[in-house]
C-alpha cells in the first residue's frame, strides 16, 4: 500500500473507531490531537523501508532496520506494536505530559497500517519472527491508489451510517489497561 493509502486508511479507521466507541478515550478525544497521531502511527511501520517518508527522514534508524529485518518484517508485527506501546509507557509517558488520546490514536494508526497491508498480496508477518504471512489480498495490484481510496471511502461511509447507540468495546483486559493509562494521565 502507498503512503497516501495508509494515511487515508488511518483517518477512516479513526472515524470508525470513534463512532464505535472502541475506547472511551478515542470516543471523547480531541480531533486536533488524534488526527496527527493517527497519521504518524500509520507511517511508523514503514520505518523499515529507507525509501518511505519516515525512512528518508530517519535514515540513521531506517537503514539498519532494513538490513536487519527487511521491509515488512519486524515493524509489521504484533511484537513491534506491543513494543511501541511498552516503549511509550516506560519511556515517553514518564518524561512528557502527553494526552491519552494521542497515545490511543498513535496505536490505532499503527494497527491500521498493519490491517491495510494485510489487504495486499504480500501480507504481513503478524507473528514475526515466525515466517507466516497474513494476507487477504483485496488490493491485488501494486500501487492500486484507486482501490486504496475506495476502501477508505467505504470505511468512512460505513462509519457515517452507524447508529449512534451502537458501540463495540475492546476485550475487558485491554480496555482496563487503556482506561488505567487514561486515568493516570488525567
Amino acid at each position: 500500500m502507498t503512503a497516501e493509502g495508509h494515511l487515508l486508511f488511518s483517518v477512516a479507521t479513526l472515524v470508525l473507531a470513534q463512532k464505535l466507541n472502541i475506547t472511551p478515550v478515542l470516543a471523547q478525544g480531541d480531533w486536533f490531537h488524534m488526527i496527527p497521531a493517527v497519521l504518524l502511527g500509520s507511517l511508523l511501520p514503514d520505518l523499515d523501508h529507507p525509501g518511505s517518508i519516515l525512512g528518508r527522514l530517519f535514515r540513521i534508524i531506517s537503514l539498519p532496520l532494513s538490513k536487519l529485518c527487511g521491509h515488512r518484517g519486524f515493524t509489521h508485527s504484533l511484537l513491534a506494536f506491543c513494543g511501541l506501546a511498552i516503549l511509550w509507557e516506560t519511556q515517553i509517558t514518564p518524561r512528557w505530559d502527553i494526552s491519552a488520546d494521542i497515545f490511543h490514536a498513535l496505536l490505532l494508526g499503527y494497527l491500521s497500517h498493519l490491517i491495510a497491508d494485510i489487504l495486499t498480496p504480500s501480507g504481513v508477518p503478524l507473528l514475526w519472527p515466525l515466517k507466516a504471512r497474513f494476507t487477504l489480498p483485496i488490493l491485488n495490484k501494486k500501487n492500486n491508489k484507486k482501490g486504496e481510496r475506495f476502501i477508505s471511502v467505504l470505511i468512512l461511509i460505513g462509519a457515517l451510517f452507524i447508529p449512534p447507540h451502537l458501540a463495540i468495546s475492546l476485550p475487558a483486559q485491554i480496555n482496563n489497561w487503556l482506561q488505567m493509562y487514561h486515568d493516570k494521565r488525567v
